[in-house]
């Protein structure tokens, strides 16, 4: 196999497929990626058996074939070759001479043949979304998804294909983030997904603003992602995913119209006082305003002041300021709608959009 390549060809063919690489793994070619060189392009591939990507570079094939090696030692080679144009040259052994400039290295890699290989999605179900819906769908909920392993089917994000809407869903029984967006598919093609928190990761990497479109396969157990030249396989979570509507309040007594930024800022600054053990920020409902507050008994109180309209009666509402904070910064519009009933009762943030977030309160301590 021998092929020349351009370094910011190479580095950005290696970065989209790097971050699956596991650094614990007992199968050593886990730890390499898959270079394929053939027909004008090169190919590479990574895989923990659980994730795989896949994405192709433009390269001069003078010789087609197959190698693996290891991924991150060659990403770092490859960021700091001093010449723009790379040779690439591997033996029937599996040892690759990479050449740039002055430069010469020489590593040891193993048997492409030996490589796992991506599953196949022909008898699968399709779908098309515009790439910026689905990257904006996974920045408003994915930071809602459960750390708690054991709680298995909440470590990644419901996905629901049903009555010709997208629903992505995330919860860590504290909070619930939800946007739904309307995708046309027919009716026999319905189905939920449970995407596992390391694809979601890699599926932000890989999206972008783009106006280009992203190719969902799906099967039972997998579900792969077609979009800017490369392929992102997973396997899904099994299990059944809780039923996320009930939790949802069917109505609430107040809406309050917040400046979002304004809102951000203030509780950022003020939950620097909260107390760690117990970390939660008071919004102190008042005419025409909303006192932000914290404290704890060894440390001090900070207290701000936000200006709404509410003409509702006076009551305060404790939320972990961390959680509160989340949706906030994940959201662009410059207002939202912060739904309540009472000091027990969940809280609701929306949009004008389809977006919308849970927010269990705190107790608060007089």
């Amino acid at each position: 196999m021998k092929f020349r390549i351009t370094k910011d060809d190479f580095l950005d063919g290696l970065q989209q497929v790097q971050h699956v690489v596991s650094s614990r793994t007992t199968l050593p070619i886990l730890s390499n990626v898959l270079l394929e060189a053939q027909d004008g392009e090169l190919k590479l591939t990574t895989t923990d058996l659980d994730v795989g990507v896949s994405c192709g570079a433009k390269a001069e094939i003078e010789k087609p074939g197959s190698t693996t090696l290891p991924a991150r030692r060659l990403a770092s080679i490859i960021r700091e070759l001093p010449s723009n144009d790379i040779s690439v040259e591997v033996d029937n052994k599996d040892v690759a001479t990479i050449r740039s400039g002055p430069s010469f290295f020489r590593i040891i890699g193993l048997g492409g043949d030996e490589f796992p290989p991506l599953p196949d999605f022909q008898d699968s179900r399709e779908f098309k979304i515009p790439q910026k819906v689905l990257r904006e769908g996974l920045k408003k909920t994915a930071y809602a998804i459960s750390t708690d392993e054991t709680r298995y089917v909440l470590n990644g994000i419901f996905a629901s294909f049903k009555e010709g809407k997208l629903t992505l869903v995330a919860t860590d029984g504290r909070r619930l983030a939800m946007v739904e967006n309307e995708v046309e598919f027919p009716q026999s093609q319905e189905i939920d997904l449970i995407i596992p928190t390391k694809a979601v990761n890699e599926l932000q990497r890989l999206t972008s603003d783009d106006a280009g479109e992203v190719k969902i396969y799906a099967s039972e157990s997998q579900v792969a992602f077609e979009l800017n030249d490369a392929v992102l396989v997973s396997k899904l979570i099994e299990g059944n995913y809780p039923n996320y509507r009930q939790v949802i309040p069917a109505e609430t007594k107040e809406r309050i119209v917040i400046d979002r930024e304004m809102l951000l800022t203030i509780v950022s600054r003020v939950s620097l006082l909260a107390a760690e053990k117990t970390s939660s920020v008071k919004m102190q409902f008042n005419s025409d305003s909303i006192d932000v507050v914290s404290s704890a008994q060894d440390i001090g109180e900070a207290r701000e002041s936000l200006p709404v309209t509410y003409g509702g009666e006076e009551f305060a509402i404790a939320f972990n300021p961390d959680f509160l904070m989340a949706p906030l910064r994940a959201l662009a519009e410059d207002q939202i709608y912060l739904d309540l009933s009472d000091e027990m009762s969940p809280g609701v943030i929306r949009t004008e959009g389809s977006f919308l977030y849970v927010l269990m309160p705190m107790r608060i301590n007089n």
